[in-house]
């Protein structure tokens, strides 16, 4: 499943649980302001992650008050807020911005935790001759089970390079993934394979995994980041969960390079 948006002022919604969340078991929308607008969350059975795409806002929640500023998700790492349900936050921009909010329902009850660009976990990969380098990738991760294991979620942001493909070699989970693209030119576009089928990924489109292998590629030309969330499954948490496709498990061998035909 894919899903277009053209982003208005608001909260722009992608999936809602009380409508229809495609199977993600999460609430996933884009929130857009202007300097001086305000915004009150305030979920009673959700918890929520809130991450920065691009903007300054202050967000105020517990006794809190944060500045943050990401003037672009290509150059500058994400400010992301996980809060339980029932823990208001309070946001004013300084400017436009543009918010990612990802919800599910949790009777967990835990402090809020601001994960600030330094904390933001940076693995640089495919950039050793991997597979003639068409895998390049810088792989970003705000929580997980392993830093979160209070949270149901999984959050993170996958820089894709020019021309080179992500989230490859094609593999699956059974946890439900979405992904959140968006490119550094508007008109920048790309692949996105999940559920059995090949979506063109453009800027602030989703793509909703809930079956299948899934991989990811960006044009020549266009960088593309995209927010990748993932919902726990209750019992069966995604633990970095990789399930390889047989068929092409030989591109992750040490002599993949010498195997591959080169003209």
């Amino acid at each position: 499943m894919y899903i277009d948006k053209k982003l208005e002022r608001g909260y722009n919604e992608y999936l809602d649980l009380e409508k229809d969340d495609a199977g993600t078991m999460m609430d996933v929308g884009i929130l857009v302001m202007e300097g001086g607008d305000g915004y009150i969350l305030d979920e009673a059975e959700k918890e929520t992650a809130l991450s920065l795409l691009e903007g300054k806002v202050v967000m105020r929640y517990a006794d809190q008050e944060v500045f943050c500023d990401r003037p672009d998700m290509f150059r500058h790492e994400a400010w992301c807020l996980l809060v339980s349900a029932g823990t208001q936050v309070k946001l004013e921009a300084r400017s436009h911005c543009e918010i990612y909010l990802q919800k599910t329902r949790s009777d967990v009850h835990f402090a809020p935790v601001l994960y600030r660009p330094e904390d933001v976990q940076v693995q640089h990969a495919g950039n050793d001759g991997e597979l003639m380098g068409c895998m390049r990738r810088d792989i970003k991760t705000f929580f997980d089970y392993e830093n979160a294991p209070f949270s149901k979620m999984v959050l993170g942001e996958v820089l894709n390079f020019p021309g080179k493909w992500s989230s490859y070699p094609p593999h699956h989970h059974p946890q439900p993934e979405v992904y959140l693209h968006r490119f550094d030119h508007p008109q920048g576009f790309g692949v996105s394979f999940a559920n059995g089928e090949a979506y063109t990924s453009r800027h602030n489109g989703l793509t909703v995994v809930n079956h299948g292998f899934h991989s990811q590629g960006a044009a020549p030309g266009y960088a593309m980041c995209y927010l990748w969330g993932i919902r726990h499954l209750d019992g069966d948490p995604w633990e970095k969960t990789r399930i390889d496709d047989e068929e092409h498990k030989w591109l992750s061998a040490e002599d993949a390079n010498d195997r591959i035909y080169k003209g």
